[in-house]
């Protein structure tokens, strides 16, 4: 009971240096787990020792997932491939549908691309909507932002799942598969309250400019969508053939697959395949955008394997014996990695960081919580991600980049998209739950 107490304070404390003091989560996180090593009695070598080994572990399992992933989403973002995403399908749907076709737009955009880039880069777009289909930018703001969330805390290569998955060390292609399959629901239940609830605040698009220009020469949508299901489908068929039933056989070509599907080698696959979005002649251009990524992904690595560290640490202490007294919970174990998550985001706002270091606390707490087994793991971290969905207010930048570019008030994005946030927290969470039920 001590050791959880005090890791009650760490926690209040990492959240108090990173929104109080403004210290970056990385440096946050090492204090805390050093502070804990310390307060649980744990000798000083092994601290360090558990310090050094969590971050290299974390890192050797994720830093080039995350590295390639983050390089797909910028060129993405960069050449205009967002956009061409987006209106495709809205010409699929219709303009009745719009609504519908920007929570599928930032559904399937968000998988590479951090949400709060993808609204800033498809903003433009729904303004657009906005005024030839006279629905209100409120409807069409929860839509979209509601779509790039639900991918952006469930769906690998996204950096947040990706690093929970490999402190809980759960197969990523697992993820993926049950990812895909708890963010439907939420997004439809996203969609639903966008409809319902959000139609009753009428706001106008027309007093805003575009802010986000149009490249000159975007690639066509095969190429567009290529980097983002091309890794997906490479991952998912390792996952198949890795099952025990060897749908493939178990020769060489299963071999091969296995290869291919590694999360490394199928997103450096998206990688080159992001290349060809970059016209001839743009090889500055090209290499501008490289250098931006991999400066993006240098401080998504540095958190993740803070984040490692402070799992590691906290595993030399005796917090497994005191979540032993969960083990009664049976499936219902999937409560306490979502509580902690939705704790960490509502009090510090960033949903990246909440997934990593709930992942970091619940990894000593996984085989107590009777979530040892590969679907278990995987479900712990959809069950951070439904967390860390729970809250999106004030202290989350991604709540002014709605507000901001939607024309929303204050007092009308809390209205809208902090309690759609609040919803699809809820519905992942069940999602996870029953999913728990049947499979762990």
């Amino acid at each position: 009971m001590a050791v959880f107490l005090w890791l009650l304070l760490v926690v209040a404390l990492i959240v108090w240096m990173t929104v109080r003091l403004k210290l970056h989560p990385f440096l946050a996180l090492l204090t805390g787990a050093i502070l804990i090593g310390f307060l649980a009695g744990v000798a000083g070598a092994d601290i360090l020792g558990a310090l050094t080994g969590g971050f290299g572990a974390t890192l050797q399992s994720i830093g080039i997932v995350i590295a390639a992933g983050t390089i797909i989403g910028e060129y993405l973002d960069r050449s205009g491939g967002a956009k061409v995403l987006a209106e495709n399908i809205l010409k699929w749907v219709g303009g009745k549908r719009s609504p519908e076709a920007m929570g599928v737009t930032g559904y399937i955009v968000s998988i590479p691309v951090f949400c709060d880039s993808g609204f800033i880069v498809l903003s433009s777009l729904m303004r657009a909507i906005g005024k030839r289909t006279k629905i209100s930018m409120a409807v069409l703001a929860v839509a979209l932002a509601s779509g790039l969330y639900a991918t952006h805390v469930f769906v690998p290569p996204t950096p947040g799942p990706l690093a929970a998955a490999a402190t809980l060390e759960a197969d990523i292609g697992r993820v993926l598969l049950l990812g895909l399959l708890v963010s439907i629901p939420v997004m439809i239940t996203a969609l639903i309250f966008a409809r319902v609830w959000c139609s009753r605040f009428d706001i106008s698009p027309g007093l805003f400019n575009d802010e986000v220009e149009r490249p000159e020469n975007p690639p066509r949508f095969s190429i567009a969508i290529a980097p983002i299901l091309t890794p997906i489908f490479l991952i998912a068929l390792k996952s198949v053939a890795e099952y025990p039933t060897s749908p493939f056989g178990d020769g060489s070509f299963q071999s091969l697959l296995i290869f291919l599907g590694d999360p490394v080698i199928a997103l450096l696959a998206g990688v080159v395949i992001a290349f060809m979005m970059v016209g001839n002649g743009k090889k500055r251009i090209q290499n501008k955008w490289l250098e931006e990524a991999l400066k993006k992904a240098g401080i998504i690595i540095l958190i993740t394997g803070a984040g490692g560290a402070f799992g590691a640490v906290l595993r030399e202490t005796d917090l497994a014996d005191f979540a032993e007294g969960f083990a009664s919970a049976g499936s219902f174990g999937v409560l306490i990695p979502f509580l902690i998550a939705a704790f960490l985001k509502t009090a510090q706002g960033s949903s990246t960081v909440a997934i990593i270091t709930a992942a970091a606390i619940c990894a000593p707490l996984i085989e107590p919580l009777g979530l040892d087994s590969v679907n278990g793991k995987a479900l712990a971290v959809l069950a951070i991600g439904a967390g860390s969905l729970t809250v999106s207010h004030v202290n989350d930048s991604y709540f002014w980049v709605v507000a901001k570019f939607s024309g929303m008030e204050t007092s009308t994005a809390l209205k809208t998209h902090t309690v759609a946030t609040l919803l699809m927290g809820i519905t992942g969470l069940v999602a996870a739950q029953i999913l728990a039920w049947l499979l762990v």
